[in-house]
């Protein structure tokens, strides 16, 4: 396995804890994904770890605006531009409809899941499981989508844009190029294993 000039932590093999105590096990499959996912080099970890940043920096994002519709925060700071007004955007009766509970709370679920295909299967998996590459293409496309109309949303109702907002939208719809070639090699991988 091609590794990483600087690899994150030691290999997984190393560290292994003590066997007994409490808490869970570990296997072969776990380490060598440890390994692959901090250590591995190549085309499509590199877009999975950039998928996985894309989508740390949109939850860092709508952090801040859960952290102003639960009360936390009394003001969400912003550039002092024309057209921005994250407090009046994330008071909107609109962004607690859905579910009865804050957007935001409902969008960190979301990037939730997107971060968690970021990081299931190993390296071949585009040739092993080749759904998880095209479950996280498709997810990457509705996030994408998603922050699209929610900025949409947000320009003709309010006309106004939360800048939080507008920075997990342009991040979600940066991770769609990362997340599609993987895609079209397990789409390939499917079409030639019938």
């Amino acid at each position: 396995m091609a590794r990483r000039a600087s690899p994150a932590g030691p290999p997984a093999a190393t560290v292994r804890g003590a066997s007994g105590g409490v808490g869970r096990s570990s296997s072969p499959g776990a380490e060598a994904l440890s390994d692959d996912l901090r250590r591995g080099a190549g085309a499509a970890l590199g877009a999975r770890r950039r998928v996985a940043g894309l989508t740390l920096g949109a939850m860092g994002s709508m952090g801040m605006v859960a952290a102003y519709q639960f009360g936390l925060l009394r003001h969400l700071p912003e550039p002092p531009l024309p057209g921005l007004d994250s407090d009046r955007v994330d008071a909107s009766g609109e962004a607690y409809q859905v579910l009865g509970t804050p957007d935001a709370a409902l969008g960190l679920a979301s990037y939730a899941a997107t971060l968690a295909l970021a990081g299931m299967g190993g390296r071949d998996r585009a040739r092993d499981r080749p759904w998880l590459p095209l479950a996280l293409a498709a997810k990457t496309l509705l996030d994408a989508a998603s922050g699209a109309y929610l900025a949409l949303e947000q320009g003709t109702k309010h006309r106004r844009f939360c800048t939080w907002c507008l920075i997990a939208a342009g991040s979600s719809v940066a991770m769609v190029p990362a997340a599609l070639p993987e895609a079209r090699t397990a789409w390939r991988h499917l079409r030639r294993g019938r």
